[in-house]
């Protein structure tokens, strides 16, 4: 058991970026740690750190141990886990990431309640609008929003992301209410940039389910859909967005629903693992957690 242990060891460096941090997480001594990963090196007969006065940095004999080993580590810490506590007592740190909105938004007020829940589970929360590599980064859990792609990755589907066009009563005074699709391209339209570049073409369905794209333009555009978001209730445009992000601004009256017999394709809001054979109890028990609280009409889809 000691090489798992000194395994572990390692890829908490990995993970805090210093021998020093990874110790003080593991309540070891900095001398301790020092030994045990260069007893693994030599144990391996491979150097897995480049060590500098600034930071370590993993070779390519440690990014294949990594990847590897974190997946045999944390079957045998759930095996473990699970024979020994039972199936009902979760341990253990979940981490996760989400989108910086949507996890600010609807996880972020449901994390109370879950640790009282499960009171022997640490979380560490990684909010960011950057797509992670889940586990190169050693993440346990996502929660993405939209198509996925990424054939590694297990997910299951937590709630519907309906989207729509909305826009300021201010603006629609100034401007008028489109009343067609053609009537977009007259309109400014506040544009997000995603990793797959400019989203300025958008595809409707009208009332017979027919599939309609026009590509559309403005003045501003952003990576950020919260900054789209303000500058639809300032009066800049008109937005394409989830209902998730503005239901509150539409169950105000500050924002209205542009050509609303028009329907945009729904995409998903899902919980995304990576592929494992056996799941960490506390991965489960957050995700059924999520399934429970957003239930069949998610809190952003009540009262619309």
């Amino acid at each position: 058991m000691d090489r798992v242990g000194d395994l572990i060891l390692f890829m908490r460096v990995l993970d805090q970026g210093s021998i020093s941090a990874a110790a003080r997480s593991l309540d070891l001594s900095v001398a301790v740690a020092s030994q045990r990963l260069k007893r693994l090196e030599q144990d391996l007969g491979v150097r897995l750190l480049h060590r500098t006065t600034r930071r370590l940095h993993p070779t390519p004999e440690g990014i294949a141990l990594a990847e590897q080993g974190r997946t045999l580590v944390e079957d045998l810490e759930a095996l473990t886990s699970g024979l020994r506590q039972g199936a009902t007592d979760v341990v253990g740190t979940l981490r996760l990431t989400s989108s910086a909105s949507f996890g600010r938004q609807y996880i972020s007020p449901l994390l109370p309640a879950f640790m009282a829940r499960y009171p022997r589970v640490r979380l560490s929360v990684n909010l960011t609008d950057e797509l992670q590599d889940l586990i190169s980064a050693g993440f346990d859990l996502a929660i993405r929003i939209g198509a996925l792609h990424d054939s590694q990755l297990v997910a299951r589907k937590l709630a519907v992301n309906r989207r729509l066009l909305c826009a300021s009563p201010d603006y629609l005074r100034r401007f008028g209410m489109p009343k067609t699709l053609e009537e977009l391209t007259q309109h400014e339209c506040l544009i997000l940039v995603g990793s797959s570049g400019r989203q300025d073409v958008w595809r409707l369905h009208d009332a017979h389910g027919q599939l309609h794209t026009v590509r559309v333009s403005g003045r501003l555009e952003s990576t950020l859909g919260e900054l789209l978001r303000d500058a639809a209730l300032a009066g800049l445009g008109i937005a394409h967005h989830s209902t998730w992000h503005v239901c509150e601004d539409l169950r105000a009256g500050r924002l209205k629903v542009v050509l609303p017999e028009y329907s945009i394709a729904d995409t998903g809001i899902y919980a995304v693992m990576p592929q494992r054979r056996l799941v960490p109890l506390r991965v489960r028990a957050f995700v059924d957690f999520l399934a429970e609280q957003f239930g069949d009409l998610p809190p952003w889809e009540r009262g619309l």
